[in-house]
């Protein structure tokens, strides 16, 4: 029986995920798509003939019964930037999958790269079930992906963006036949909403830093963005800090 299936996605690696479905006869009943999201015109293209939702508007009333007739088998969520409701879980036969680029249980949430560097934490990409929860739902696949030193939290987001396509042709197979594992999350792990990043970035220039702990800070804030840098302020004026780290022969 053809598969049906709803795909919720957002920037390259949601194209880049729907080339791999399309290569691998898997090919969505339907699309969503966030507001002003940075790839949307590259999916619709790939699928020009297939119907879409833009934005929160897949959980009006109307939207959710559009999607209770597709009958689908699963809706997979790839870097899809909203939360997706009960009602709209429930619905698919199968269920609700997302890939997090995080290794569940740690760095539920956001800014999985910078949490991993900046406590120390396990790192890699789960496929997981979706639940109520904010990425608690059961495991279904994992791959872990080794932390160096010359990681940043930029460098480890580009590794995690590659091991989540690697996961998810893994993955193709046991979604076709409908058998991906269900594994319950081991322990509760470590979780942080997106403005905690705002409470490890200020650096005093009063206080004493352990070396590895400051290195690891740094290299935590140093992302694609500079408005998530580590910062401090002298002489009224505030400096931001990105660092790169290179291996070399001693």
């Amino acid at each position: 029986m053809k598969l049906k299936i709803g795909y919720a996605a957002n920037h390259k690696i949601g194209a880049d995920a729907l080339r791999l479905m399309l290569s691998n006869d898997i090919t969505p009943l339907l699309l969503f798509l966030p507001e002003d999201g940075d790839c949307n015109d590259e999916i619709i293209t790939m699928l020009p003939n297939t119907a879409h939702i833009i934005g929160r508007e897949f959980k009006s009333i109307d939207n959710i019964d559009y999607i209770r007739s597709l009958e689908l088998d699963y809706i997979l969520s790839v870097h899809f930037p909203y939360i997706i409701p009960k009602e709209i879980i429930r619905l698919p036969k199968v269920g609700v999958l997302n890939i997090h680029p995080a290794y569940l249980p740690y760095n539920k949430g956001w800014h999985t790269t910078c949490w991993s560097i900046y406590e120390s934490t396990p790192f890699g990409v789960t496929l997981h079930w979706v639940d109520e929860g904010v990425d608690t739902g059961d495991i279904a696949l994992q791959k872990p992906i080794a932390v160096s030193w010359t990681d940043t939290a930029d460098s480890l987001y580009k590794k995690a963006i590659q091991c989540e396509l690697e996961l998810l042709k893994e993955a193709i197979p046991y979604i076709l036949n409908r058998n991906l594992p269900r594994v319950p999350q081991p322990h509760v792990g470590t979780f942080h909403f997106k403005k905690d990043i705002e409470k490890i970035r200020r650096i005093d220039l009063d206080l004493e830093y352990r070396a590895k702990e400051f290195i690891n800070l740094l290299r935590a804030l140093t992302t694609n963005n500079w408005n998530e840098a580590a910062f401090f302020e002298a002489n009224g004026k505030k400096y931001l800090i990105c660092v790169e780290i290179k291996e070399c022969d001693k």
